[in-house]
């Protein structure tokens, strides 16, 4: 064993420490409250800022119980373990993550070919962060193509373009007319029709129209807009008048359920008129948030302008999106998910969901109390109010009840021209089981009978009650 003598003469060189490699000042940190809308003078201890944080946290709603969004609450460990080893990757840097970039460019192939490319390996998409950044991206590529066409004319003081969708769109849509200046034509709800209405869109077209938007999947009601009845009615359009007017099909949902539960449904780049899909792969595409996906069926319709170049391995990368610096954890999870699922675990995941859905939507029925507008038999999702007899309470006084016991249903009003119509909606994802299902039923029929026994319905301003419902 050797000896070690010390130094000849002691180091006394301040050490430069990294506050984050130890506990700064822990008596500070266990009598001082930092404060809350300034940076503290002074460290705090990990341990002491984890707790403050986590402890803040508990009091948000349980992610698991949250049957109002769309939005995946549960992956397999090791999905979130991967998302653990590449969250510090930057998806613009396609250079220097290469394996990244190439698992989006695999995904984008399969998706293509899950969404009926006419030829697959020419469709072009990309990843997103989200559903409303690639309807972001499809409007731009539907607005700039209508230009093109129209650059005698356009741009004019006296022509505006115009989209036609449905009043139940996703908010994403106002907003991308608000931000590109494009005139916003909805088609109103009628009676028990929630969701647009083909022949009622295809007035609205003239020759300013950029294209239409189909909703696979309205966020109101979990019902599919009839795509392939718009693309006919558009097709009879164009042969009356000559205009050939493209259609978007906003798939945030359902893009991520029909393919595997309604196999015959022709909604997708089976239909000419499609041009381009997006879908979020953070709702039924299960994975975390957030990631979203768009694709165009072919090159031409994509505009070359649009898209920006990166050098990707010495070559050229082509990239559109409107965010610059994102994570690569998400787009990794999508990959090890279709990995993982495959058609049939995609299908068998899928069915069950709307499994649950149909089975909770007969037992509310069932209770007598509400008429439903939706079964979950599209998307796993289901609307419903409450019946002409009932007048001591509302759906919103039924939402606040179940809050109390963890579980956040919205109630909202529908928009134009069913503003009379106030409803529940309930989200049926995976890890939402039947057993979850059943513990919801239950707590709605505990909290009926207290309900019933009210002189009137106590929620007075309905529209700071409304839960937001996208």
């Amino acid at each position: 064993m050797p000896l070690h003598k010390g130094p000849e003469e002691p180091d006394e060189r301040p050490l430069s420490v990294n506050p984050f490699y130890g506990e700064a000042n822990p008596v500070g940190g266990m009598t001082e409250a930092p404060p809350k809308h300034r940076l503290p003078d002074t460290p705090l201890s990990p341990s002491t800022a984890y707790q403050l944080v986590h402890d803040e946290l508990m009091l948000d709603g349980n992610s698991r119980l949250n049957l109002a969004t769309f939005v995946t609450t549960w992956m397999e460990p090791q999905a979130g373990i991967l998302m653990g080893e590449c969250r510090d990757k930057n998806m613009i840097d396609k250079d220097e993550y290469p394996r990244t970039a190439e698992l989006e460019r695999r995904c984008v192939a399969m998706l293509a070919d899950l969404w009926n490319a006419p030829d697959p390996s020419a469709a072009v998409g990309c990843s997103t962060t989200g559903s409303s950044e690639a309807c972001m991206l499809a409007g731009m590529a539907l607005k700039r193509r209508w230009a093109q066409r129209n650059a005698d004319r356009y741009p004019a003081h006296d022509v505006r373009p115009n989209l036609v969708m449905g009043v139940n769109v996703q908010v994403c849509w106002d907003k991308f007319c608000n931000f590109w200046e494009v005139e916003a034509r909805q088609v109103p709800m009628e009676g028990d029709r929630f969701h647009l209405d083909p022949q009622a869109a295809a007035a609205l077209c003239d020759e300013n129209t950029i294209g239409v938007v189909g909703v696979l999947g309205s966020t109101f009601d979990g019902s599919y807009e009839p795509i392939a009845e718009l693309c006919a009615a558009l097709d009879e359009l164009q042969e009356r008048t000559g205009l050939d007017v493209p259609v978007h099909v906003d798939g945030a949902s359902g893009a991520m359920v029909a393919p595997f539960l309604d196999e015959d449904l022709v909604w997708d780049f089976r239909l000419p008129r499609v041009v381009s899909i997006n879908t979020s792969g953070h709702k039924y595409g299960l994975v975390y948030p957030g990631v979203g996906w768009a694709l165009w069926r072919d090159r031409a319709s994509l505009p070359e302008e649009l898209v920006f170049r990166v050098n990707y391995l010495g070559g050229d990368m082509p990239t559109f999106a409107l965010n610059f610096s994102r994570p690569g954890a998400q787009v990794v999870a999508q990959y090890y998910t279709f990995l993982r699922l495959g058609r049939e675990g995609y299908r068998a995941v899928q069915q069950t969901t709307r499994e649950v859905a149909l089975g909770i939507s007969e037992r509310v029925a069932a209770l007598g109390d509400f008429r439903l507008l939706t079964r979950g038999d599209e998307l796993p999702v289901f609307a419903f109010t409450t019946l002409p007899e009932v007048t001591a309470y509302d759906v919103f006084d039924v939402s606040r009840r179940l809050r109390e016991n963890g579980w956040l249903v919205p109630a909202y009003t529908f928009p134009a021209n069913r503003e009379d119509l106030s409803v529940l909606r309930v989200v049926c994802r995976n890890g939402f089981s039947a057993d979850l299902g059943e513990l919801f039923v239950e707590d709605l029929s505990r909290v009926l009978p207290e309900l019933r026994r009210q002189p009137r319905p106590f929620t007075q301003d309905k529209g700071a009650a409304t839960g937001f419902h996208h």
